[in-house]
C-alpha cells in the first residue's frame, strides 16, 4: 500500500474563497500571472463588488503537466472582491480596449474593524486599489482548462 499523492486526487475547477490576509496569499499564487484585457474589469459600485474575468495560468498542474510532457494550461476564472467601497488605479489606462493586464500578485492591507486596501499589482507598474469593509474574496474556475497559447509556463528568470 503507498500513500495518495496529489494526482490521485480528481481534477475539478477551483472554487475558493479568502476572508483574512493568509487565505489571500493562496488566491494570489494561484494568480499570479493571470492575464486579461482591460474590458474584463467590473465595478458594481451600488453592489459593492468589483469583478475580472481572468485566464489564470493552472499552476496547480504545472509539475504535473512537465511529468507527463504535456502542454501547460489555463483556464478563465472569476475574481470577485466583495464590500468594495471605492476603487483607484494606477497605470492604467481604461480607455484603450486593446491593453492586456498581467496580474502579478493580491495583497491585503489591514485597517481597522476589519476594513483595508485590496491592492492588485499589475506588471508594468500598474495597480490597482480597492477599499474595502471587509475582506471578502472568491476565485472560481468558469470554463474548462486549454493549451496555454504561448505553449510555456511564466517565467520571473533572475
Amino acid at each position: 500500500m503507498t500513500d495518495a499523492s496529489f494526482e490521485d486526487g480528481r481534477e475539478a475547477p477551483l472554487n475558493l474563497g479568502a476572508l483574512e490576509g493568509e487565505d489571500l496569499k493562496v488566491l494570489s499564487s494561484l494568480l499570479q500571472d493571470a492575464v486579461l484585457p482591460v474590458t474584463e474589469m467590473t465595478w458594481r459600485a451600488s453592489e459593492r463588488r468589483f469583478a475580472l474575468l481572468v485566464n489564470r495560468f493552472r499552476w496547480e498542474d504545472r509539475d504535473a503537466a512537465e511529468r507527463r510532457g504535456r502542454s501547460y494550461e489555463r483556464v478563465q476564472s472569476l475574481l470577485v472582491i466583495d464590500n468594495v467601497l471605492g476603487v483607484s488605479s494606477q497605470g492604467v489606462d481604461r480607455k484603450d480596449k486593446d491593453v492586456i493586464l498581467s496580474l502579478l500578485s493580491i495583497t491585503f492591507e489591514p485597517g481597522e474593524d476589519g476594513a483595508g486596501q485590496v491592492l492588485l499589482t499589475l506588471a508594468g507598474d500598474g495597480a490597482l486599489r480597492l477599499s474595502v469593509e471587509a475582506l471578502e474574496v472568491s476565485l472560481r474556475d468558469v470554463t474548462r482548462p486549454y493549451q496555454a497559447p504561448s505553449g510555456k509556463a511564466p517565467d520571473h528568470g533572475a
